[in-house]
């Protein structure tokens, strides 16, 4: 039996080369899922860039309008920009809060021992469990003298009269953001604790010899350069979840809220595809959407980037 010869230098290796035959049972495994992908995410993709230039209601043929749609959201729909002040807004204040909060949280709980950390990490994560929890927050800020934040003002005497909070402008957008923080751990913040987990130790021993002194040069040297694609993740999830934002304000201030209060993109984006079936102009709308989630996520990828040199 000859020796294996050995590979010339310069020379690239070969592939191995497998039958098509042999790669069948991957592809059967694949098929349902890449259907399924198609059929309720790729095509209904494909299928609003073509809609948001037509004018359709479901009903009669579609009638191409070109640009028409974008000027009506720019330049005729009054709520529309309001939905989309909202929505910043919510994005500025809920997006970072959220982010910074769930890595914080995540890093203080991982320094208890496995079981305490497994229940704090349960209790921090069931409000994303759960389902419709938004009634204890509706009984908590109700309207009436048997709400509970009412109650206990009245009876320190702050107040003499009920407030509306999920009515009145003033409060509403804050009771929906503080909601949406406490619903908006989720996946980023067990992210954070899985990242936190897999970082090497032996690089913390290496910065104490280099001269770290304390667990915020650690934190900062240390666990955020290691956790990079981790917190990229948390920062994707926390972008969808901001920007999606719609059934916490839909449930708790109504539908449409008080001088559209609390209207975002996605209620907004609702009504017209859902209430009133102007399906283009609802396409038009998610594109706006779309793009203005893949600039924020461009734009956090680069802060990211920098602070992580």
């Amino acid at each position: 039996m000859q020796a294996a010869l050995p590979a010339k230098a310069g020379s690239k290796p070969h592939k191995i080369k497998h039958p098509l035959g042999s790669r069948v049972p991957l592809y059967i495994m694949l098929a349902p899922f890449m259907i399924l992908f198609f059929l309720f995410t790729i095509l209904p993709i494909l299928t609003s860039l073509v809609l948001r230039f037509f004018n359709y209601d479901m009903v009669s043929a579609p009638s191409f309008v070109w640009i028409e749609n974008f000027k009506r959201m720019f330049l005729e729909d009054s709520v529309f920009l309001i939905s989309v002040r909202n929505t910043l807004y919510i994005s500025v204040i809920a997006g970072p809060i959220g982010f910074v909060l769930a890595f914080i949280l995540a890093w203080i709980i991982n320094e208890f021992n496995p079981h305490v950390r497994g229940l704090l990490a349960f209790l921090f994560y069931s409000p994303a469990l759960a389902g419709n929890v938004y009634f204890l927050w509706s009984i908590l800020f109700s309207g009436d003298s048997y709400g509970y934040v009412n109650s206990m003002l009245m009876s320190m005497g702050f107040i003499s009269y009920p407030i509306q909070w999920l009515k009145e402008p003033a409060y509403a957008m804050t009771i929906v953001i503080i909601v949406q923080l406490w619903m908006g751990m989720g996946v980023s913040f067990l992210a954070n604790i899985a990242g936190l987990q897999n970082v090497n130790t032996e690089l913390y021993e290496a910065g104490v010899i280099d001269g770290i002194t304390n667990r915020w040069q650690e934190m900062w040297y240390i666990t955020l350069p290691s956790m990079k694609n981790i917190l990229l993740f948390g920062c994707v999830m926390q972008i969808q979840s901001v920007f999606s934002i719609s059934q916490v304000a839909t449930t708790l201030t109504g539908w449409p809220s008080t001088n559209y209060s609390t209207e975002t993109i996605v209620t907004h984006l609702t009504d017209v595809g859902t209430v009133r079936f102007e399906m283009g102009y609802a396409a038009a709308i998610s594109v706006f959407l779309f793009a203005l989630m893949a600039v924020t996520r461009v734009l956090v990828g680069k802060l990211l980037d920098m602070a992580g040199r």
